[in-house]
C-alpha cells in the first residue's frame, strides 16, 4: 500500500494541476500539438538527440542546465497514436515514451558528454519503470536519426556499462525516431516553476541536486543558474 500510494503522488498532483489550470492552459496544449505538424529544423551547426528515461520533468531540467544545450523539450516518442496527450500515454496504450528532445550544439558538448549525463540521470538497468514510476511510458529508451547515431548510442551503453554505476543487465531500447510530439505547454519546465509540488520536492528535486554537484564539478553547467 506505501509503494501504491508513492507511485500515484505524481498522477494525483496532476489532475490537481489540470482542474487548476483549466482553460487557461486548454489553448496553449492545442496550439503546442498543432504546431508539431509542422517541425522545425534544426539550426546549423546544432544537432539533436532524443531521450526516454523516466519522468520527463527531471530529464528536461537537467539538460537545460548544461553548457552548449540550446533547448531540451518535453514530448512523447515510439508510439503509434498521432497527438497524444498526456493521459493517453500514461494508459501505456499509445506506446509512446516519456521523453526529452534535446538541442545542442556538438562544439561545447559531446555527444558522449550528453550520454553520461543520460546514464546519470536513471537507472537503465529496469524495465518499463523508474523507482515507482510504473509502465512503458517511463522505459529507459534512446531514438536515433541515423546510423552514426545507431552507433554512437551502442557506444554510450558500452562505456555507462564499464563505469559499473549501474549493475544488473541494460534494457535501454534503441529505436530509430519516428516522429516526436512536445507534451502539454504545462509540462515544460515543470520542475522550475513547481519545485514544491509534493512530487518534484520528494523525487525530482533530489536527483537535481545530485546532478548538480556531479556535473557542476566537470564545468559542464551554464553560469546563470538560481
Amino acid at each position: 500500500m506505501k509503494d501504491f500510494l508513492k507511485w500515484n503522488i505524481r498522477n494525483l498532483c496532476l489532475i490537481f494541476l489540470c482542474l487548476a489550470c483549466g482553460n487557461h492552459s486548454t489553448g496553449k496544449n492545442k496550439i503546442m500539438t498543432e504546431n508539431n505538424q509542422n517541425e522545425k529544423p534544426v539550426p546549423v551547426g546544432m544537432k539533436q538527440l532524443t531521450f526516454g528515461g523516466g519522468c520527463f520533468w527531471c530529464v528536461e531540467s537537467c539538460f537545460n542546465m548544461l553548457k552548449g544545450v540550446d533547448s531540451a523539450v518535453s514530448g512523447y516518442s515510439g508510439g503509434h497514436t498521432d497527438k497524444p496527450t498526456y493521459e493517453q500515454v500514461c494508459t501505456g496504450n499509445t506506446g509512446h515514451a516519456e521523453v526529452v528532445q534535446i538541442t545542442y550544439d556538438p562544439k561545447i558538448i559531446s555527444y558522449a558528454q550528453m550520454m553520461e549525463v543520460f546514464f546519470f540521470l536513471h537507472d537503465p538497468t529496469q524495465l518499463n519503470r523508474q523507482g515507482n514510476d510504473v509502465g512503458t511510458q517511463y522505459r529507459s529508451v534512446i531514438f536515433y536519426q541515423n546510423d552514426e547515431e545507431k552507433k554512437q548510442a551502442e557506444q554510450g551503453i558500452q562505456t555507462s556499462k564499464a563505469s559499473g554505476k549501474w549493475q544488473g543487465e541494460y534494457v535501454t531500447e534503441l529505436a530509430p525516431l519516428e516522429k516526436f510530439w512536445p507534451a502539454e505547454a504545462y509540462h515544460q519546465g515543470y520542475y522550475k516553476e513547481n519545485p514544491t509540488q509534493p512530487y518534484c520536492s520528494a523525487v525530482v528535486g533530489p536527483k537535481i541536486q545530485k546532478f548538480k554537484e556531479y556535473f557542476g564539478k566537470k564545468d559542464m553547467l551554464k553560469n546563470d543558474l538560481n
